[in-house]
């Protein structure tokens, strides 16, 4: 596909942050579906650095966002920004998304990956998508409920990329999520606390399968356990450091 960007509009620029990509959890994953999530993220970001690179008066700061996938399922396993990478679709297609960014880097342009995790905001992503369930009461563990998720409010996402751009020793990869990572089960407890109604109904994990596939398995069962060492280590505040207090944030409550 031909690509095209206003080289013009980013000479001079003092940061480039590159957010784009397709939704993971749009559908289900075929074989079109797995191409266009690679296409939408792995060239692109390599064309967009390549041209950061060639600029005569290039950005100090390219963020180019990626994603907690990197790290796989990993079960209980405490994952920092020096866990290797993980198996699996969702890792490999983070490996290349960030390897994409090389040619601003090997150009002196400092690069930074915030491997976010599941954002959460009213206006979109996953969150919307559990409401209708738990208001009428059925919502309830996902599979076994012990799988962990590593979540993060919206306000801190913003407040991660700002904090990226703004502090010049915050370089390679951070993990972008909140300092208390939740299994699904307790997620859908407070989710049901804030919500005031049960969260008691199990969804199986057999059903996942049936309605998803690999992309339901990879999302919703897969077990990520990050912490956001590196940045916690810069001195970020967190906004919504635990769950409950994002949540009622998010949904006003």
């Amino acid at each position: 596909a031909r690509r095209q960007v206003d080289r013009a509009a980013l000479e001079g620029a003092d940061a480039v942050i590159h957010l784009a990509g397709e939704n993971i959890a749009g559908g289900r994953w075929t074989a079109a579906r797995k191409a266009q999530l690679v296409e939408s993220r792995v060239p692109v970001t390599r064309f967009l650095a390549e041209t950061l690179a060639g600029l005569d008066r290039p950005p100090a700061v390219f963020v180019s966002t990626s994603a907690t996938g990197f790290y796989g399922s990993r079960g209980d396993e405490e994952l920092t920004e020096r866990s290797a990478a993980g198996s699996g679709f969702l890792a490999e297609l983070s490996r290349e998304w960030e390897a994409a960014a090389e040619p601003a880097a090997r150009a002196g342009i400092r690069v930074v990956h915030p491997r976010i995790g599941v954002v959460l905001s009213p206006a979109g992503g996953a969150l919307p998508k559990m409401l209708p369930a738990f208001l009428a009461g059925a919502g309830g563990p996902v599979g076994s409920g012990g799988q962990w998720m590593s979540w993060v409010s919206i306000d801190d996402v913003v407040g991660l990329l700002h904090h990226a751009v703004m502090d010049p020793a915050v370089e390679g990869a951070f993990n972008a999520i909140a300092p208390e990572p939740v299994t699904n089960r307790e997620f859908g407890r407070t989710l049901g606390r804030v919500l005031r109604r049960p969260a008691v109904l199990p969804v199986p994990a057999a059903a996942i399968g049936l309605l998803f596939g690999e992309m339901g398995r990879a999302t919703l069962l897969a077990s990520t356990r990050a912490l956001p060492a590196a940045i916690s280590a810069r001195g970020y505040l967190f906004r919504h450091p635990t769950l409950e207090l994002a949540l009622r944030h998010v949904l006003g409550r």
